[in-house]
């Protein structure tokens, strides 16, 4: 009991309440694969040439995203990638479009190797750059932030505007002060004329010798210029403030452009800040400025306005184009170095709100041999996190025959498999008048995780995901038929097929396992629910007191989140004692698991089954016949 020392009146809180237990969302997908562009983990390597001092490794978690439009910015377009198709950006476009709401990406990078580890010394030959300054080394260097051949496409254009008169000193008694400017602010110096100050010409760049940087006198407090002498007011000078502005162009249809910047390191604004390698201010920015060397901030500014290039980035690469499972499987993060973080899937391991996992890119290898390791990398991620459910495509191009082959190297609860693939318009083609547009043939991974999502959204986890239409394909690479299917559905292939007047369909909700009990994905998926549910909901209870107090909290707790998921139609029964029960008392409990510190609950549940099979029995009956 609490301590009561001094004689007094106490109010104390406390709850006559059972803990709730709040349902764990199901519909958040994870995918990880190949794209274009866009955050990957790594660390910085610089050739000697280069100059500079090398940096710490970069972390990157997978970003969450909500929209296509998000995935776009963040990993780039559509466009093929690796000279394939890009099957991850299109799964994800795909996701969004069938009803997906919240994915996270982990970008799989193939970096070079040298042996079996990332080579550091062709690590730089991955990403796109661009010298400022003409000197060796130069003053700085625009780089893509992240790897790539797409880092080529990026154009950077630098220009600057002069502001309103900051500063006038006419030389009398009056004392000078600066207006409208901050520390690490540049101002440009002009002789006044006439008492007044003159603006130079428009488009006329500044003179490096006429800057000065904005800085407070330590004296008085004061802002003031810092010029080749000191801190000083110039008489007889107006100072009008220089701002340097950046456009990144990426493509037709993305402009960045950063304005109100600095080249002054004291600056807020300061350029090589606001676009910084690790944390800038734009999270999907796609350049970072690299500065080198020790110029000051009116030769960085010379140097990034006098550039005569065509702005283009160069020398990216796609990296090493032998793809290996392990480069998608992925590294775990380092516990000794909270810097170097998870790569591939095992990035996604990190993130508990993930429920359904994809990974397209399973479909670049063709033979079943080849693609197994890939796809064994997948279903194990969702059987070691327990409460993962991964969704398999089969090899490109399969036949009945090939994809019952490929399904029989498989015999896992935590995966499904789909089959065929799916048709789309190729959102990368011209159309030209008079031909027919063209397609392009899909995995069905990335749309049955939006169905998933769709499905668990409208009517709940318990509800299978099939008899839902597929959205956003023109029809399904074979028409399978009722007697394929009936050799498919009892081996664990859903089947997607085509129904006059019904549209294209999901006809299929089994799992890729042998073990009637969970033949079912609805049955695997609820019981996931529940599982992280109730384990995440009652971390409260370690280290409580093990008694009987606590075995009946837990038993209400439990019990009342059961009855909610009753009420929804997730569970068998016309009562609630027919549809579950919850047991943690003397009987589930030994006196050894009481010395060892072990609360054990018991909880059964009768799960709904799919109506796979609706069978009316119609039989003849006589008029005169009689009701028994």
């Amino acid at each position: 009991m609490p301590e009561y020392l001094t004689p007094g009146v106490y109010v104390e809180e406390t709850s006559f309440r059972a803990k709730t237990i709040e349902g764990v969302s199901t519909s958040t997908c994870g995918m990880a694969g190949l794209t274009r562009y866009g955050p990957v983990p790594y660390t910085p390597v610089f050739p000697a040439a280069d100059g500079g001092e090398p940096l710490p490794p970069v972390p990157v978690r997978p970003p969450l995203l909500t929209s296509f439009a998000e995935f776009e910015r963040a990993f780039g377009d559509v466009e093929e990638v690796s000279g394939d198709t890009n099957y991850l950006a299109l799964a994800v476009r795909a996701f969004f479009a069938n009803g997906g709401r919240r994915l996270y990406v982990s970008r799989v990078f193939p970096w070079f190797l040298s042996g079996s580890a990332v080579d550091p010394a062709r690590v730089d030959e991955c990403f796109a750059r661009r010298n400022v300054g003409t000197g060796t080394p130069p003053v700085g260097q625009w780089r893509a932030r992240w790897p790539g051949r797409a880092g080529n496409g990026i154009r950077i254009a630098t220009d600057f505007q002069r502001g309103k008169n900051a500063l006038v000193a006419s030389g009398d008694s009056v004392p000078p002060s600066l207006t409208g400017v901050r520390v690490g602010a540049l101002v440009e110096l002009v002789p006044l004329a006439e008492g007044r100050p003159t603006a130079p010409p428009d488009g006329r760049p500044p003179q490096t010798a006429d800057l000065r940087v904005v800085v407070r006198d330590p004296a008085d407090g004061e802002l003031k210029l810092e010029g080749p002498t000191g801190v000083e007011l110039p008489t007889g000078q107006a100072a009008f403030p220089i701002r340097l502005s950046v456009t990144v162009t990426a493509g037709a249809r993305r402009v960045d452009v950063y304005n109100d910047l600095s080249t002054d390191t004291r600056s807020a604004r300061f350029v090589g800040r606001v676009l910084e390698l690790e944390d800038p201010a734009d999270e999907f920015s796609l350049v970072w400025l690299r500065t080198i060397g020790d110029a000051n901030a009116a030769q960085l500014l010379e140097a990034l306005l006098l550039d005569t290039s065509d702005g283009y980035l160069s020398g990216g690469r796609d990296g090493r184009q032998e793809l290996r499972p392990d480069d998608f499987r992925g590294e775990e993060a380092d516990s000794g170095n909270a810097a170097v973080t998870a790569t591939g899937l095992s990035a996604l391991a990190d993130i508990d709100d993930i429920a359904v996992v994809a990974m397209p890119d399973t479909v670049r290898w063709t033979t079943h041999s080849e693609a197994k390791p890939a796809v064994d990398a997948l279903i194990e991620h969702c059987q070691k996190l327990r409460y993962r459910m991964a969704v398999v495509d089969p090899p490109k191009e399969s036949s009945l025959s090939e994809v019952r082959e490929f399904r029989a190297l498989f015999d896992t609860t935590y995966a499904a498999l789909y089959y065929p693939w799916v048709k789309i318009l190729d959102p990368n083609a011209v159309p030209e008048p008079g031909t027919p547009a063209a397609t392009l043939t899909l995995p069905p991974s990335g749309f049955m995780a939006g169905i998933y999502a769709r499905s668990d959204t409208q009517r709940g986890v318990f509800k299978a995901p099939a008899n839902e239409v597929v959205l956003g394909i023109t029809e399904f690479e074979h028409r399978v038929t009722y007697d394929q299917q009936s050799v498919l559905n009892p081996e664990g292939v859903n089947a997607l097929r085509f129904f006059e007047g019904r549209s294209n369909r999901v006809w299929g909700a089994r799992t890729m396992s042998s073990d009637p009990e969970w033949k079912y994905v609805n049955v695997r998926r609820l019981f996931i629910f529940l599982e992280h549910s109730i384990e995440r909901a009652t971390q409260w209870a370690v280290f409580e007191p093990n008694n009987e107090r606590l075995w009946a909290s837990i038993r209400q707790s439990v019990e009342d989140f059961l009855l909610m998921v009753w009420r929804t139609g997730a569970l068998m029964g016309t009562r609630p004692e027919e549809a579950y029960f919850v047991r943690c008392d003397r009987t589930t409990m030994s006196q050894n698991d009481l010395d060892n510190g072990r609360m054990i609950c018991l909880i059964g549940v009768a799960p709904t089954y799919p109506a796979e099979f609706v069978i009316f029995r119609i039989g003849q009956w006589t008029a005169d016949a009689r009701r028994s």
